[in-house]
């Protein structure tokens, strides 16, 4: 694969091709290793892993704009892809091309590759938010399903409208039923394929289930009364949150947002061997099982799309011990993706496989410094 930035954050220039499936990018903090993997994040719908504005991942001193490109090789096709932001006499406005032609967004990217992270803001995830855990889910949806984003966008848009009609002191009760309904309709959709999301992902951890593993299985569940609805009458469960909204109309209000619907769920871990809820265990045990349970996402992914994904790693070795260091390395390799790691201290890199490169990174370049044979 190949990889090329012009202006994007601490890069003039990077023209960077990979070569191994397996590519560990070393250095100091701050040199620029996060900043290359988030170049990558943004071929996946939405804003990238740190889920900045555009406009601030241009480089400071630069034209104000940045360009991304990737080149794929799949079948022996070689395929295209670039994104970025062009300053024009309106401003700047976010482009999307494959092979040289304009496309509406990120979602057309998702024939050709599909994207996994896992990045250190992650790691409290099982003690944060229901919040975070939702955002969450809806990242490994989106793995799957490129349209999901724009279906969450909608359903908010939705709500928010359905809150302006609500604050009124007479609203119209046609508008609100109109609205509602696309709600219902959306929200449904949303806690459906969440929930067919989970089980797939379930049924992977269940086939790759070991007791003596150093990344312990998840079990995994949605709460939330959408989510019973499903369970109990799939077919009823959209009439049943329609009438809920409008029912809930003077609770609603007064709460200024809707009380019922997938904004409502949480995504509930628990660690398997030890049968006890993910925020439970030790920070070792947590991280541990957030590593397994990205890989096996990569894994349902390679299933489900066809397309082994491009795994994205910020610092992920640095709280791994040397037996989980050695089996991530391993089930990466067996992954048969394109993989990026970052970490400051290259010792954490010493059992890589052979057929994977090392680079350095530091003052906008980045070089190999081991280049291992197959």
């Amino acid at each position: 694969m190949r990889v090329s930035l012009v202006d994007f954050r601490s890069y003039a220039t990077l023209d960077l091709t990979t070569g191994a499936g397996l590519v560990a990018l070393t250095g100091e903090n701050g040199a620029g290793k996060t900043n290359l993997l988030e170049a990558l994040s943004l071929f996946s719908p939405g804003r990238g892993f740190r889920r900045a504005d555009p406009a601030d991942l241009a480089r400071s001193g630069g034209s104000g704009g940045f360009s991304i490109a990737l080149t794929l090789q799949r079948n022996d096709i070689e395929t295209r892809l670039g994104t970025g932001i062009e300053i024009g006499d309106t401003g700047p406005t976010r482009r999307y091309r494959i092979d040289g032609d304009s496309v509406g967004s990120a979602t057309a990217f998702a024939d050709y590759l599909r994207l996994v992270w896992l990045v250190p803001a992650m790691d409290g995830l099982f003690s944060g938010s229901a919040g975070d855990r939702r955002r969450f889910l809806d990242r490994l949806v989106l793995a799957l399903d490129a349209r999901h984003g724009s279906r969450v966008s909608a359903y908010e848009r939705a709500l928010r409208s359905r809150n302006r009609l609500l604050e009124e002191p007479a609203p119209d009760r046609a508008w609100l039923d109109g609205i509602e309904a696309e709600a219902a309709a959306l929200g449904t959709a949303i806690a459906r394929i969440r929930l067919e999301t989970v089980r797939r992902l379930s049924a992977i951890i269940e086939e790759g289930r070991g007791e003596e593993s150093p990344f312990p299985h998840a079990l995994l569940a949605l709460d939330g009364e959408m989510d019973r609805w499903l369970a109990e009458d799939n077919s009823l469960a959209e009439h049943r949150f329609r009438t809920a909204l409008r029912d809930g109309r003077p609770r609603d209000a007064a709460a200024r947002r809707a009380l019922v619907g997938p904004q409502a769920s949480d995504f509930l871990v628990r660690h398997g061997p030890k049968d006890v809820a993910a925020d439970r265990a030790s920070t070792g045990e947590q991280k541990a099982l957030l590593v397994g349970l990205v890989l096996a996402h990569a894994r349902l992914v390679a299933r489900e799309s066809g397309l082994a994904p491009i795994v994205l790693l910020d610092e992920i070795a640095a709280h791994l011990d040397i037996r989980r260091r050695s089996a991530l390395y391993a089930a990466l390799e067996r992954l048969g993706s394109q993989v990026f790691m970052t970490g400051a201290d290259p010792g954490l890199f010493a059992e890589l496989p052979q057929s994977a490169a090392i680079f350095r990174v530091g003052g906008g370049r980045v070089e190999p410094i081991t280049v291992r044979g197959g």
